[in-house]
C-alpha cells in the first residue's frame, strides 16, 4: 500500500514514512493511493472477533510489519470491549468509550502509540508528538504513550475550554507529557503544530510526529467499530445507517473509508454542535473556516476540520458525490440538553452531550425513514461531562474510578500564547 498527499498524487510514500511525517510536506494530509474492497461480503466477516476484523481491515493498509508483530500491535490496541446499545427498533448506540480514557479516541490513540513505538524501537530513535487537543484526544494520546521511552508528548488544549473532568486527564500525567494551555481556541491549538510540521528548519533538529486524527495511523484504525457495528446488526436491519458526532471530521472520515472498502452502508449523517462548517459547506459547496464556538459539546468546537481535505479528496472535489453518501446538521447547547434528560427519562440511559447531537439528528431520521436503521457512535462516557449530565437528567450517576482518580491530582501545565515563535522556542528546548 502507497500513500499520496491530499494535496498531491504525484508522489507516493510507504506507511512508515505516512507514519512519521504525519503531514505531507505540502500541506496535505496522507491518504492511501488505492483502498481494496475488503467488505463486500458481511457474511464473510460476520464471524470474526473486534481483533480478527481490525487485522483483517489494517493488515492491507500497514506494511513493513511482518504478521506476528502486527497481530500483537492489533491485540494490545483492541483490547477493550464496544457495546451495541439497543434504545428502540430504529436507533442503536455504539459505545465506544469503554477505553483507558473513556473516549472513542482511545482506539485511534493506542494503535499509533504501539505502531509508533513499534518503529521507533527498531530504529533506535526518539520521538515528539505534537496533539492539538479540543478535550478527548489529548487524554487519549498521552495514555496511549505514557511512559513510553522513545516519545515525548506535548499537549496543546485550549485554555478554559475544555471541562474539569478533561483538564484533570491531560495535566495530571506527567512522566514523559507535557501540556500546554493555549490563550485561543482549538483551531489555534491545531495552526501551532500544523506551522511546527511545515517549519523545515525546526525539523532538521526535532523528530517531530502528529497523533492528531491528521495522522493517517489514526485514522485508520477508527474505522474497525464500523465494521464490527455493521456485522454485529446488518442481520437484523435491511438499511444501516451510522449518525456521527463530528467537529474535525477524523471519525466520520473513517466510516466514509469503510464504505469506500465496499461496506455497504447506506449514509452517513453528520451530526454537529454550532460549528456548522461542514453543513455549510454541503449546502454550498464551499469550505468557509469560521471562528470556534464553545459549545458544551467541547470536542467537537472546530471551525476549521481538517479532515474535511481527505473527504474532498476521497470525493475528488465534487461535493455533489459527497452528498449522496453524506448529510450534516447542527444543533444548539439547549437542544442537547434537553435530548439528554429526556433518553434517560424515556429509557433510563445516560449519554454525553457529543452522543446527544447524534440521538437528536436520529431522533429526526427515524421518522423520515421508519425502515431504516440507525447507528448513533457514542463518542465518550457521560462521567466526562458529569455536571452537564446531571444537570439535564438529575441522575446522581458514578464516576468510573479512573476518572475520579485523576482529579485527586496535581495539575501541571504552561500557559503560552498563539504566537508561533513561542511555541517553537518550547519545542527546542
Amino acid at each position: 500500500m502507497r500513500y499520496i498527499s491530499t494535496r498531491n498524487n504525484k508522489h507516493d510514500f510507504n506507511f512508515r514514512d505516512a507514519v512519521y511525517n504525519g503531514m505531507a510536506s505540502d500541506g496535505g494530509l496522507f491518504l492511501p493511493r488505492s483502498i481494496p474492497h475488503l467488505l463486500d461480503e458481511p457474511v464473510e466477516i460476520a464471524e470474526l472477533s473486534l481483533t480478527e476484523l481490525a487485522l483483517h481491515f489494517l493488515g492491507p493498509f500497514v506494511t513493513g510489519i511482518d504478521e506476528v508483530d502486527l497481530v500483537r500491535i492489533v491485540e494490545r490496541s483492541f483490547n477493550f470491549d464496544i457495546n451495541l446499545h439497543s434504545v428502540n427498533k430504529h436507533i442503536s448506540v455504539a459505545e465506544l468509550y469503554h477505553g483507558p480514557t473513556l473516549a472513542f479516541k482511545d482506539f485511534g490513540a493506542r494503535f499509533l502509540a504501539n505502531i509508533m513505538s513499534f518503529y521507533l524501537h527498531e530504529e533506535g530513535k526518539k520521538c515528539k508528538i505534537l496533539v492539538a487537543t479540543s478535550g478527548d484526544t489529548g487524554s487519549a494520546v498521552a495514555n496511549a504513550f505514557l511512559g513510553m521511552d522513545c516519545v515525548d508528548v506535548v499537549l496543546l488544549y485550549p485554555l478554559g475550554k475544555v471541562s474539569k473532568i478533561q483538564e484533570q486527564q491531560l495535566t495530571t500525567l506527567g512522566k514523559n507529557v507535557t501540556a500546554l494551555e493555549v490563550q485561543g481556541n482549538f483551531d489555534d491549538c491545531q495552526r501551532l503544530v500544523k506551522m511546527a510540521f511545515a517549519d523545515e528548519e525546526l525539523r532538521s533538529k526535532v523528530n517531530l510526529s502528529s497523533a492528531n486524527s491528521i495522522s493517517i495511523a489514526r485514522l485508520l484504525p477508527q474505522a474497525v467499530y464500523y465494521i464490527y457495528a455493521y456485522t454485529n446488526l446488518y442481520e437484523k436491519h435491511e438499511t444501516i445507517n451510522f449518525v456521527v458526532p463530528s467537529g474535525n471530521l477524523g471519525n466520520i472520515t473513517a466510516g466514509l473509508m469503510t464504505k469506500f472498502a465496499g461496506l455497504p452502508v447506506h449514509r452517513f449523517y453528520c451530526a454537529l454542535n454550532k460549528n456548522d462548517v461542514f453543513a455549510n459547506y454541503l449546502s454550498t459547496g464551499n469550505f468557509s473556516p469560521q471562528p470556534t464556538i464553545q459549545t458544551i459539546s467541547n470536542a467537537m468546537d472546530v471551525g476549521s476540520p481538517s479532515n474535511l481535505e481527505r473527504i474532498t479528496a476521497l470525493y475528488h472535489g465534487d461535493v455533489n458525490s459527497v452528498r449522496r453518501d453524506v448529510s450534516a446538521k447542527s444543533y444548539n447547547d439547549e437542544e442537547t440538553l434537553n435530548k439528554i434528560g429526556e433518553i434517560y427519562r424515556e429509557h433510563n440511559y445516560l449519554i454525553d452531550p457529543h452522543t446527544a447531537t447524534g440521538m437528536l439528528y436520529a431522533a429526526e431520521l427515524e421518522k423520515l425513514a421508519p425502515r431504516e436503521h440507525f447507528i448513533v457512535m457514542s463518542t465518550a462516557h457521560p462521567a466526562k461531562f458529569y455536571d452537564d449530565v446531571k444537570s439535564a437528567t438529575g441522575a446522581d450517576f458514578k464516576i468510573p474510578e479512573r476518572l475520579a482518580s485523576c482529579m485527586k491530582k496535581e495539575k501541571v501545565s504552561k500557559i503560552i500564547g498563539t504566537e508561533y515563535e513561542e511555541f517553537k522556542c518550547l519545542l527546542k528546548e
